[in-house]
C-alpha cells in the first residue's frame, strides 16, 4: 500500500512538473524559474523520503561559478537544484528519457555527445557566455558511479571556467544511510539500469539522505595560467578525499 501511494505521488508531481514547464515557465523570469525549480526539487527528494543535508554552502559566491561534482544518479540534478538551481550539462541520452529528459531540455540542460570533440569545443564556448550570468554544473566523470570512487575527470569543459574567469567549486554527493551512515547504493543509476528501475529502487530504500559537501575552489599558487588539467585534477582530488573518508 505505502509502495502504491508513492508511486502514486511521483506520478501527480511529474505531471505537475511538466504542467508548470508547459503553461507557465514561459512567462516567468530567471529568478522565478529557480524558484519554482528548488520547490519541484524538494519535494520530489520529500516523496522519495530522501532528507538533505549540505556541508560548505557559505563558500559559494553571489556571482556565476562552474560547480563540478561526481555523478551517481539521475537523482543528483534534483538534489543539487534543491540546494541552489543552476544550468547543467548532461550526456546526450539524458534528452530521451521519457519525461525526465524533456523536462531538462525545457530547464535549459546543455547536451553533449560523448567522444565528439567538435561538439565538446562548441558546447565549452556556449559555457563561457552562460557563465558570465549563471552558473553551470558539470560531472566531469562522463558516467555515473555506485559512489564508493571517483574516476578520472575529463578536462575539456573546465576550459570554460578558465575563459569566463569564473571560479570552479568541487563538490561532492554522497547518498547515506539515516540509520547507519554508510553509503547506499540503492540512488546508483548504473550499467544498464532504467529509469523505472533505479525509481523503484528508491522507492523500496527509504530513509537515506543526500549529503553535498561544497568544497574550496581552485586557486592558483604560483601559476600564471593554470591549465584545465590542472582544474580538472585538483576538483577529482578534493571530491575523492571526501568519498574515500565515507565508510562503505
Amino acid at each position: 500500500m505505502y509502495r502504491s501511494w508513492v508511486w502514486l505521488q511521483i506520478g501527480v508531481h511529474i505531471i505537475c512538473g511538466a504542467s508548470t514547464l508547459c503553461f507557465i515557465f514561459p512567462f516567468l523570469n530567471r529568478y522565478q524559474k529557480d524558484l519554482k525549480i528548488q520547490v519541484w526539487s524538494r519535494r520530489l527528494l520529500k516523496i522519495f523520503n530522501l532528507k538533505l543535508v549540505v556541508h560548505g554552502a557559505d563558500l559559494l559566491p553571489s556571482s556565476p561559478y562552474l560547480l563540478v561534482s561526481n555523478h551517481i544518479s539521475w537523482l543528483d540534478i534534483h538534489v543539487i537544484n534543491a540546494f541552489k538551481p543552476v544550468r547543467f550539462v548532461a550526456k546526450s541520452e539524458v534528452a530521451s528519457w521519457p519525461i525526465f529528459g524533456w523536462m531538462a531540455l525545457q530547464l535549459g540542460t546543455v547536451f553533449i555527445q560523448r567522444d565528439s570533440a567538435r561538439q565538446a569545443r562548441q558546447v565549452v564556448e556556449q559555457m563561457a557566455v552562460v557563465l558570465h550570468s549563471e552558473s553551470i554544473c558539470i560531472f566531469p566523470e562522463g558516467t555515473s558511479t555506485a559512489g564508493e570512487q571517483v574516476l578520472p575527470f575529463k578536462p575539456n569543459l573546465f576550459e570554460s571556467a578558465l575563459s569566463s574567469q569564473s571560479p570552479a567549486y568541487p563538490m561532492a554527493i554522497q547518498y547515506l544511510s539515516l540509520a547507519t551512515g554508510l553509503r547506499s547504493e540503492a540512488p546508483a543509476f548504473i550499467g544498464d539500469m532504467g529509469l523505472l528501475e533505479s525509481m523503484s529502487n528508491m522507492v523500496n530504500t527509504p530513509n537515506l539522505y543526500a549529503q553535498i559537501t561544497i568544497l574550496s575552489h581552485f586557486e592558483s599558487i604560483n601559476l600564471a595560467s593554470p591549465d584545465r588539467k590542472q582544474l580538472a585534477t585538483y576538483c577529482q582530488e578534493a571530491i575523492a578525499r571526501v568519498i574515500e573518508k565515507q565508510p562503505s
